[in-house]
């Protein structure tokens, strides 16, 4: 992630090699114009300049700034005033994400609010990611890392911008984290290597790490996450992660989905696409992420995290379709999809956290194609206790994140009574993110509990605003603003 800065010089005066501003469209099919900047407006007037959020144009700066060059990014409306946090975020951060290669950068938004400027900020912080630790070459063949330097424009209000430049670099750095955890190869990110990678990047931090390994599962009950990974040659490991505050107002308990690559085991996936599942483990990468974030801030909330983690493969032990297993609060399921094995994993998990009775439970995972197929690759599905997931969505409104709740209607629970166990874990094809959750919810008993289910947004296809291909970070922000509502609310 860049290094970022606050600049006192004007906009004019600002030392940089690219200078980022806003595009606004002209009223009355008046040509684009930069808000507070006359004169870039009467000099990018021929540009027939679309103002259309995330389009961008890099023109020289011709002696109208100090900078080098001038990046104008559209924002989507003629009144900068207008224009809402969540669409500055995008838009610089396609400003930033085209930056790749450039080493300086600075953000003006000449007479935005501060909120806007921070909103700027966050953005383009979040946008300045490259992902290039396994490519090679040198010189011009060298891969082009992210920008290396963020300058926010404050002239006058450098005191009053020192928390959104706190505050983006925080995000960016935690949802890098993520996104590094997620991008990272399955050959290199397995089990094992994900729980060492876990303690290191918490060893600096007030954050104990308990690992327990395939044994340990054997002997604790964990049906589900030894099920799932005795297929692989590389076993399953549990983390549990206890940032713990003495002056703690509530407690929460987080738990993620890890599956560090999915074939989808005996139930074999198709090829194409299968390569996608090195991003199995986001739900643990997520709430990894949030845990250090909290822990940063110094919150006065206790959060207990749970990563589940285990390769799904169809190796000579791979649990069989048809195969009964006693999870760790001892219900039994039947195994009749070994692909649902994100569900397995998570269940023991779940137990584990409400025994600590936490005054919320937050659950992370790419759990269904279902979700993609309701929701579509962009938003994420939130389901659970109704309390639970006001929570989130309010988190997700103030983050800019798009989560849409879905409910759990009865009659999917009876599709979920196995023949010979006490559950099975696959409901009928019609609603089968709902179905998924409710297999969730037999291992919450009454807690407050909320299930994200973020398998379309939480890996891109394609770029959109601050997110690059592959690994995205979605819903890192919403699960620790949750964290910092809990903590500033009153105690419980």
């Amino acid at each position: 992630m860049p290094t970022i800065t606050i600049t006192e010089a004007s906009v004019r005066d600002v030392d940089t090699d690219v200078l980022i501003l806003p595009l606004l469209a002209g009223a009355d099919d008046a040509p684009a114009t930069v808000p507070g900047s006359p004169e870039i407006s009467e000099a990018i007037a021929g540009l027939d300049a679309s103002s259309a959020r995330g389009d961008l144009y890099r023109i020289p700066s011709f002696g109208l700034a100090a900078a080098s060059s001038l990046l104008l990014v559209g924002v989507g409306d003629e009144d900068l005033a207008e224009v809402s946090a969540e669409d500055l975020r995008l838009a610089f951060g396609t400003a930033t994400r085209s930056l790749s290669g450039v080493e300086r950068a600075a953000v003006a938004l000449p007479t935005g609010s501060a909120d806007q400027r921070a909103a700027a900020l966050e953005g383009a912080a979040l946008g300045a990611y490259a992902f290039v630790a396994h490519k090679s070459g040198t010189g011009a063949s060298a891969p082009k890392a992210a920008l290396g330097s963020l300058s926010l424009v404050a002239e006058g209000e450098a005191d009053a911008a020192r928390a959104a430049v706190d505050r983006s670099t925080l995000l960016s750095e935690v949802v890098d984290t993520v996104r590094d955890l997620v991008n990272t190869p399955p050959n290199l990110l397995y089990p094992a290597s994900f729980a060492q990678r876990a303690e290191e990047l918490v060893a600096d931090l007030p954050v104990t790490v308990t690992v327990l390994d395939e044994e340990q599962l054997a002997e604790g009950g964990y049906g589900g996450i030894v099920g799932v990974g005795q297929g692989s040659a590389r076993p399953p490991r549990l983390v549990r992660l206890e940032y713990a505050p003495k002056t703690a107002k509530r407690s929460v308990a987080l738990v993620g989905k890890g599956i560090t690559f999915d074939t989808g085991g005996i139930s074999l996936k198709p090829a194409p696409g299968m390569d996608d599942m090195t991003s199995d483990m986001t739900g643990a990468a997520t709430v990894l992420g949030a845990t250090i974030g909290a822990a940063r801030l110094g919150l006065d909330v206790k959060v207990t995290t749970y990563l589940a983690l285990a390769e799904n493969m169809p190796g000579g032990g791979a649990q069989r379709p048809g195969d009964v297993v006693t999870m760790r609060n001892g219900k039994t399921v039947e195994v009749l999809n070994t692909d649902a094995e994100g569900r397995m994993v998570m269940a023991d998990a779940l137990v584990d956290a409400v025994a600590e009775e936490p005054d919320l439970v937050m659950d992370v995972a790419t759990l269904t194609g279902a979700a993609v197929v309701a929701l579509g690759k962009r938003t994420a599905g939130v389901m659970g206790t109704e309390d639970a997931r006001a929570l989130v969505l309010t988190a997700a409104g103030t983050s800019g994140e798009p989560f849409w709740a879905l409910p759990f209607p009865a009659e999917l629970r009876a599709d979920l009574t196995g023949r010979v166990a006490d559950l099975r874990n696959i409901g009928e094809r019609p609603g089968g993110a709902l179905s998924a959750g409710i297999f969730l919810s037999e291992f919450v008993d009454e807690t407050p509990w909320a299930h994200l289910d973020i398998a379309g947004p939480g890996f891109a296809s394609s770029p959109l605003g601050y997110m690059g291909k592959g690994a995205t970070g979605m819903s890192t922000r919403t699960v620790l603003q949750v964290l910092e509502d809990l903590a500033t609310g009153p105690a419980a």
